[in-house]
This record gives structure tokens, C-alpha cells and sequence, in this order.
């Protein structure tokens, strides 16, 4: 389960967020790319987006669940 206490800095303010566990295994990337995208020097994700339609929501929530470290949360900041 994501930790939102241990989210990325580079997460926008907002529901979804992917915290330090992140692999940069790069599913939510391929999953929501309208959402997610990728710390080049560090290699990691983060949420440079929020999900602004219900189609985003939806991408979102299969990358969350499907992430295999489970680094994605949607518990964050409203």
C-alpha cells in the first residue's frame, strides 16, 4: 500500500500520487500517460497530472492496481 507521507516531491497536489517504492517498472506510465510520467535521473514515476476526466480516473486506478509494489496511491491531497 502507497504511503503518502513517503509520496515523490515531484507529485502534484492532488488524489493520486506514487510514493519512494516506485521500480520504475514503467506500467502506470504506459497505463495513464496522460497522468504519470518519469524522473529521468533518478528513475521513478510520479503523477505530473491529475485525472481531470472520468477516463483518466479509470487509467489511473488500473495502473494503482496494478502496480506491482503497489506504490500508487489515491489518498493524497484534494
Amino acid at each position: 500500500m502507497a504511503d503518502k507521507e513517503d509520496k515523490n516531491t515531484e507529485n502534484v497536489k492532488g488524489a493520486f500520487y506514487v510514493d519512494s517504492q516506485c521500480i520504475d517498472c514503467d506500467l502506470c506510465r504506459e497505463t495513464a500517460p496522460n497522468n504519470f510520467t518519469r524522473e529521468e535521473d533518478e528513475g521513478y514515476s510520479y503523477v505530473y497530472k491529475q485525472a481531470e476526466t472520468d477516463e483518466e480516473r479509470e487509467q489511473c486506478i488500473e495502473a494503482m492496481e496494478g502496480c506491482p509494489v503497489e506504490a500508487i496511491g489515491e489518498d493524497g491531497e484534494e
